[in-house]
């Protein structure tokens, strides 16, 4: 569906439930994000953050419900299809999940070389480009993830997120093993880059100062469901006693560890 006829929110998900054998992930998420907007979605380890993206990117098949992306049902496509929704997508992967043995210039051209076929010298120009949006100067592009601290290869993963100028950016704990500092930096670039470009984000995370920082509006899973879902500015007084506990972190709650025995 053309982008100039819908103006109805750009990602929806109505009713998608996931299992893996007896084990029940999504059980019923509803939950529509306008474009332009950046969404957070918290919650525990283990509740089903990261099934939740990857059924909106057709990594992992929803066994029900409907989920649209730009107002087209997405849920059933063929590989034809789905590769030309991916398209409007961007990643930042939990790990960075660079490629070793590519400089870095390559890793952020990656999806242009080999996705689109852009030729390697128009590629690696969009690389720098891309690198400067993030702060690192052009010899860092010819560098290899090795040789790079943690918080650069952060930059590095979320220049690669970028570069094809996407619609749609999942983060997937996007601040996981930083220190508080760079975290920070990430954060504030994570939210320059999402509104300089106009893009629409989709996170997850466990870190409650990144949600707030990078979110618009944040979402609460747990057990299956989106529980609570407000601006992030209410999400401290949010009157949910899961978000409660969860948002100041205390192991007093309706929420129990799961212990292994």
């Amino acid at each position: 569906m053309s982008e100039t006829t819908y103006s109805g929110p750009i990602i929806r998900l109505k009713d998608v439930r996931k299992s893996f054998g007896p084990k029940d992930v999504l059980t019923g998420i509803d939950i529509e994000i306008q474009r332009g907007e950046s969404v957070v979605v918290i919650g525990g380890s283990g509740t089903g953050k990261s099934v939740l993206i990857k059924s909106i990117l057709g990594i992992v098949q929803a066994d029900s419900g409907v989920i649209e992306v730009d107002g087209e049902d997405v849920t059933h496509l063929s590989p034809a299809e789905r590769d030309a929704v991916n398209r409007k997508f961007g990643m930042l992967f939990q790990g960075g999940a660079l490629f070793d043995s590519l400089p870095v210039w390559e890793n952020v051209a990656f999806g242009l070389i080999q996705g689109r076929r852009m030729n390697r010298r128009s590629a690696k120009e969009r690389a720098v480009e891309t690198l400067a949006k993030v702060g690192l100067a052009p010899e860092v592009g010819d560098l290899f993830p090795a040789e790079l601290s943690g918080g650069m290869q952060k930059r590095v993963g979320l220049a690669r997120a970028i570069a094809g100028e996407p619609e749609i950016v999942f983060f997937d704990e996007p601040t996981t093993g930083l220190d508080p500092i760079m975290a920070d930096v990430i954060n504030d670039l994570i939210v320059s880059c999402v509104k300089q470009q106009g893009i629409t984000a989709l996170s997850i995370t466990h870190d409650m100062h990144s949600a707030k920082k990078i979110g618009d509006r944040i979402a609460m899973l747990y057990e299956g469901k989106l529980i609570w879902v407000g601006d992030a500015k209410e999400v401290d007084s949010a009157d949910n006693p899961y978000v409660d506990q969860f948002v100041h972190g205390r192991a007093e709650g309706p929420i129990k560890m799961q212990l292994r025995r």
